[in-house]
């Protein structure tokens, strides 16, 4: 994969006149139409002629001199679970084609488009945002950018291909545990997973109320920072400049270091020589937090039966129009009691307590953001396959949402592997302080 340009690269490009917003969106219309190429798996629905109308206002509007918005000219890619008004939300389901469009726009896409984005389309999913993986069989699966025999991650799969493939600036995405961060992992990219109460999630279709959260994939840790204000709703301002030397991280003992694949291991071992390198101060920790916040999920989880209970009645009436192993799973949660649900929420709570306490000397917490590169389609025909390397896929990024974390994924492979991420982890509602720490390691891995 080639280097991808920064919004940042972009909107100077912009402004000096070297491009124009019509070029732009005519470009990665040509690639999502590209019948060789992977749009036509990559999103579920194009704004062709809205998208050109948009691009060629805002280069209108641009050769006035007006000041412009912070995302203005610059196409960005929805996930197909957010409403669009006038447009029925079909979640990469075809279970919900009878429901009635919606009303009104959600209020992230409202802000992206005050912000001057234009709003390319709506990418593919794993239906109903149900799996870490990127399948979708009512859709097809985009290949991954790196190797189209291997799945490009989810639930956001389509998130990620539009921007690696240059179909998109940036796209947003929803993360319930790891479905930013995996395809953005997978894919070669930046992704953030914001703390939950920060962007609104209203105008989504859920997976887990409790667990659920927005946030964006792009080329850097800036472009998140820029379009994740956007999605905030706040004024977008300059990242602090940390310097990397003196910064603290811990690397947690036990499970998310357990199981990595050799690229995985030699990619995050290699990445924290060069921090430690560079005068970053990397710690060992034990962090028994970790491995006590697993049982959650022991006696049912919390993602699981939220999920079952939006789905119940859905299941019932359109259960035959569901992805098998997403019904599957969603069914899976029928028997969790609401005392065991309840036990779990309050069990939650006194792990994020705990881990809060846990991190407090740290800058960021450091793991890979995947234990295993992107696996071949091939690996999941079988049932059994699929939901084994699917645990796999989720077990690090997941227990992020489990404790309320903000967290990011930046890409450490070297030319040649196969993708892998490294994830940092901060500390809760600290998200702007996380993203410069970020870009204090994005910098440093860069030199």
């Amino acid at each position: 994969m080639s280097a991808l340009p920064t919004l940042a690269a972009l909107t100077a490009d912009l402004a000096a006149g070297r491009i124009s917003s019509a070029r732009l969106v005519d470009e990665a219309l040509a690639r999502i139409e590209d019948p060789a190429g992977e749009g036509a798996r990559t999103y579920r629905l194009t704004y062709g002629a809205a998208a050109r109308a948009t691009a060629a206002a805002s280069d209108a509007l641009r050769a006035t001199g007006q000041a412009m918005g912070p995302l203005a000219g610059l196409p960005i890619s929805i996930k197909d679970l957010f409403d669009v008004a006038g447009e029925v939300t079909l979640a990469g389901s075809v279970a919900l084609v009878d429901n009635p469009p919606a009303i009104a726009d959600a209020p992230i896409v409202r802000r992206l488009r005050a912000a001057g984005a234009v709003i390319i389309g709506r990418t593919n999913m794993v239906e109903f945002a149900y799996s870490g993986l990127g399948l979708n069989p009512h859709y097809g699966t985009p290949g991954n950018p790196f190797d189209h025999a291997r799945v490009p991650g989810g639930s956001s799969s389509g998130a990620g291909t539009s921007v690696a493939y240059g179909m998109a600036a940036a796209a947003i995405g929803t993360d319930t545990g790891g479905s930013v961060r995996i395809p953005a992992a997978f894919c070669g990219l930046a992704g953030f997973k914001p703390t939950q109460s920060r962007i609104t999630r209203a105008g989504a279709v859920p997976l887990s109320t409790s667990l659920d959260s927005i946030g964006p994939l792009a080329a850097s840790v800036e472009c998140c920072a820029l379009v994740d204000a956007v999605l905030a709703g706040e004024e977008p301002a300059p990242l602090a400049l940390l310097p990397l030397a003196g910064l603290r991280f811990a690397v947690p003992s036990g499970f998310l270091l357990e199981g990595l694949a050799p690229v995985v291991a030699t990619a995050f071992g290699r990445a924290l020589k060069r921090l430690a390198d560079a005068g970053a101060h990397i710690v060992e920790a034990p962090m028994a937090v970790l491995e006590r916040a697993l049982e959650i999920n022991r006696i049912g989880g919390i993602a699981g039966p939220e999920a079952f209970a939006w789905h119940r009645a859905l299941l019932a009436r359109s259960g035959g129009r569901y992805d098998s192993r997403v019904r599957s799973r969603l069914e899976a949660s029928a028997g969790v009691s609401a005392a065991d649900y309840i036990t779990g929420l309050e069990l939650r709570a006194a792990r994020i307590a705990e881990f809060d306490q846990a991190t407090l000397p740290y800058d960021a917490v450091l793991a890979p953001t995947v234990a295993i590169p992107p696996p071949r389609q091939d690996e999941l025909i079988g049932d059994a396959d699929y939901l084994r390397i699917n645990g796999q896929v989720l077990r690090n990024p997941a227990i992020v949402n489990l404790l309320d974390r903000c967290a990011l994924t930046l890409p450490i492979q070297a030319p040649g592997e196969l993708p892998v991420g490294l994830m940092l982890v901060g500390e809760r509602g600290g998200d702007r302080r996380l993203l410069a720490v970020g870009k204090a390691v994005e910098a440093g891995l860069a030199s």
